[in-house]
């Protein structure tokens, strides 16, 4: 395991993290947006789960790889759906926060399979 798949997978899972309590404490600045993207309230705990979910993947996947591996495609796809709802939204200028919490995920995801 490389030195440098620890680090991203550790900042990865730090963003993941960070951005899935954002949701569950409903930071304003994180559900405003959402609320201005069209994204229902009710899906706003599952996003959540969704993100918290891969970011305790990934940290597993340093002990078991191929899980590690498994969540960083979810949250890949996850912040993929974000640029998508962003850009439907046509809030053009909020569309690099998705690309760079999806940046550690996806390079997790490169390394993780070059492994």
């Amino acid at each position: 395991m490389s030195v440098a798949l620890v680090i991203v997978t550790v900042l990865g899972a730090l963003m993941a993290g960070f951005s899935a309590g954002s949701v569950f404490f409903k930071v304003e600045y994180v559900v405003g947006p959402l609320a201005e993207y069209g994204v229902p309230r009710a899906w706003w705990t599952w996003l959540g789960v969704a993100k918290a979910a891969g970011a305790v993947g990934l940290l597993a996947g340093l002990a078991v790889p191929v899980i590690g591996v498994l969540a960083a495609l979810g949250l890949v796809l996850y912040f993929a759906g974000a640029v998508i709802t962003v850009l439907r939204a046509r809030a053009y200028g909020h569309v690099a926060f998705p690309i760079i919490y999806a940046a550690p995920a996806a390079a997790a995801l490169v390394l993780g399979l070059a492994a």
